[in-house]
């Protein structure tokens, strides 16, 4: 019993005047209520309590710490009715983490329209590529992509992130449509370096059959928004989110290639520092995230 229950003990014992009550009050043995407050008196160095038949009173040491243990209890007890209300509010701050692609995207609108619905909550949104230790930095909540590994984080599927290989209509004229993943061998690949497989692109037929190629090209970059631009300019064939290309595919700059194959989806998932006492605006935001992303929502306003 560590020492806030044993100073609670002692107060209970001044209050009540017996032993067996206080025990029964707090949901122990009789003895050890005894034995907490003996090692209670041996730790303060003063007999802090008179026994007899009629029950227990304090001693004159024992009422000048009582009242200073009843001021420690109070200041505990208000300690932790703030963190309660603290925990139950939707005030305050939350720190997020996110990639910068869909940090930008994606995620900058949604948390904008989550923060019109609850005012008094304060963002602080940061984009990072890099992997980011939540419990280090200090962040509340980050959106990560891909298969989660085992850890003591605490995780909420959000939905999938699709892929998509994609052109421009100039590149595709110039060098050929290919219609079979090993077609692409003969192209200009602009190569994501994060994900996919880097430069080897992992294709599953409609029928289930699944191949990977070797591609290559004359662009290499872990930023999605210079493979679009590049896209977009003529350059190749690349392997973009459907959230990335959706605009250049609506406006008909960039247009999808190889439809009868599929590139892996990537999981989306709210991860926050441990499944244990999440705060309730983490919470709140976690449940609200979880209603924008369904199917085909990079086709959708956020």
């Amino acid at each position: 019993m560590d020492r806030i229950h044993s100073l609670r003990l002692f107060t209970r014992l001044v209050e009540l005047g017996s032993f067996s009550r206080a025990a029964i009050e707090l949901g122990i043995g009789q003895p050890s209520a005894s034995k907490v407050l003996a090692r209670l008196e041996k730790r303060i160095g003063a007999r802090l309590l008179h026994r007899s038949t009629r029950g227990v009173s304090p001693t004159e040491i024992g009422a000048l710490f009582y009242e200073k243990c009843r001021l420690i209890l109070h200041h505990f007890e208000e300690a932790d009715t703030v963190v309660a209300l603290m925990q139950a509010q939707m005030q305050g701050a939350i720190r997020i983490s996110t990639s910068v692609a869909f940090g930008r995207r994606v995620m900058a609108p949604r948390i904008l329209r989550f923060m019109r619905d609850h005012p008094k909550i304060q963002i602080d949104l940061s984009f990072e590529d890099r992997y980011v230790d939540l419990v280090e930095q200090g962040v509340d909540l980050a959106i990560r992509m891909g298969r989660l590994a085992d850890s003591a984080l605490g995780a909420r599927y959000l939905g999938l992130n699709p892929w998509i290989v994609a052109a421009s209509p100039a590149y595709l004229q110039r060098r050929g449509t290919p219609s079979t993943p090993e077609e692409l061998v003969a192209h200009d690949a602009l190569v994501y370096s994060t994900v996919q497989g880097d430069a080897r692109w992992p294709f599953t037929a409609r029928d289930g059959h699944a191949r990977i190629v070797d591609v290559r090209g004359p662009l290499r970059s872990n930023n999605l928004s210079t493979l679009l631009l590049a896209a977009r300019s003529d350059m190749g064939i690349a392997a973009l989110p459907c959230y990335v290309a959706h605009d250049a595919l609506a406006s008909g700059m960039l247009v999808p290639v190889l439809g009868e194959y599929t590139l892996p989806s990537q999981e989306i998932h709210a991860v926050y520092p441990s499944p244990r006492l999440v705060p309730a605006k983490v919470t709140t935001l976690i449940d609200w995230l979880q209603g924008r992303f369904p199917q085909r929502w990079w086709e959708e306003s956020s």
